[in-house]
């Protein structure tokens, strides 16, 4: 592991990593000298393997990429796109990222990507299909926009109202659920990131449908988001007076996101699955609650459902099935790559009630696109994904 990665420890013996560091603080602490070091922010920049374009860095996921890839060790940032932002730095558009040392922002149009070997494509769904065809092929891509999620084009022009550009890429894409198809990502040029919804469903879901424990009817969805969720373009509907002391509900059965989790649900199930989902959007700035609502099948318990969910995901990093009767809460997962879930009896009998929760800005969006991009370049896919969830 290389010095210029992380700030060291140093004893009298020496540093614990001992490249290019700036010593910036001695000290006595029980009678040994104690030597706090900093990497020198550039030669860490110059150090660091895999060369990384940011698409669309003005946004929420963009600016989440970039304060994710701030700890990663491989992972240096040499180009960031921002066309209504382009000239400026990253810290005039976002102050809490002033600390970074990194390139001013460009519009799409004048990127260079002769010093890229991935990208991270982070923009609008109907404007990333034309962009991604145009991308050198050498480029390992993860695009985080919608345009690439549905393997049917003609769903896809069903739901997003517009004709898809790029076809043949639509054949390359794989889908990018980490858990579920871990050995398909690793092999992968283009990874479709997941939704933030489809994420927090089918992580409970697929594992219980693949073991026949649940009817592949009657699924009932009710999911909740923070703000952040609907993006930072300006819209009369997320102003403060319109969001705040409220809840509402939008996209009542024709959100954008059910022909994904229903792809999911049926590639699963082997056959089609449809289902009722409603989201909400909530007066919070992150995170996500799914609340399951499904049928057991003939003679399965609730215990069943728990004793497969803590099978599927007993030595997943990021999957964390909850102690009995623990109640997930968004607070416990907010600004971490984590999904934690629970599973409960109903008070009717033979159902029960799934809870799933994740920030959706990490692992419904920029931290699972990181560990997308871990496993396509042979990286450990918790790489730069070790942030403790932020409490309180």
């Amino acid at each position: 592991m290389s010095s210029a990665t992380f700030g060291s420890i140093c004893f009298d013996s020496g540093c614990l990593w001992k490249n290019e560091i700036n010593v910036s603080k001695t000290k006595k602490r029980n009678g040994g000298r104690f030597v706090k070091c900093l990497a020198n922010t550039k030669t860490q920049k110059a150090e660091k393997a895999v060369r990384i374009g940011v698409l669309g860095a003005s946004g929420y996921t963009g600016a989440e990429i970039i304060r994710l890839l701030a700890n990663h060790p491989h992972f240096g940032i040499t180009l960031m796109t921002a066309d209504r932002k382009a000239g400026q730095s990253i810290g005039a558009v976002y102050p809490h990222l002033v600390t970074q040392d990194l390139p001013t922002l460009v519009a799409i149009k004048d990127a260079d990507f002769s010093e890229v070997d991935a990208v991270f494509c982070c923009l609008p769904h109907g404007t990333t299909q034309e962009i991604i065809k145009s991308l050198p092929t050498s480029l390992k891509i993860v695009d985080l926009s919608a345009d690439f999620r549905l393997r049917d084009i003609s769903e896809y022009e069903e739901w997003y109202g517009q004709a898809h550009r790029a076809p043949d890429l639509q054949k390359e894409a794989v889908y990018g659920l980490t858990e579920i198809v871990r050995e398909e990502i690793k092999n992968a040029r283009l990874v479709a990131n997941p939704g933030c919804y489809p994420t927090s469903i089918q992580l409970p879901l697929v594992p219980l449908i693949k073991a026949n424990l649940i009817e592949f009817r009657n699924i009932i969805i009710d999911s909740k988001s923070g703000v952040s969720g609907a993006g930072r373009s300006a819209k009369e509907e997320n102003l403060y007076t319109e969001i705040a002391e409220g809840i509402k509900s939008y996209g009542v059965t024709r959100h954008r996101h059910v022909p994904e989790i229903e792809q999911g649900l049926s590639d699963a199930a082997h056959s089609k699955i449809t289902v009722s989902f409603t989201p909400h959007l909530i007066p919070m700035s992150r995170g996500m609650q799914s609340t399951i609502y499904v049928e057991m099948a003939p003679g399965v318990t609730v215990e069943d459902l728990y004793q497969q969910l803590k099978t599927s995901y007993e030595d997943e990093e990021f999957v964390k099935l909850l102690e009995k009767r623990a109640v997930p809460r968004t607070h416990d997962v907010r600004g971490s790559n984590y999904c934690f879930i629970n599973v409960f009896a109903d008070r009717i009998p033979g159902r029960a009630i799934i809870i799933s929760v994740i920030d959706n800005v990490v692992k419904g969006a920029s931290g699972q696109a990181l560990q997308n991009l871990n496993l396509m370049l042979g990286f450990p896919e918790n790489t730069g994904l070790l942030y403790q969830p932020l409490f309180p």
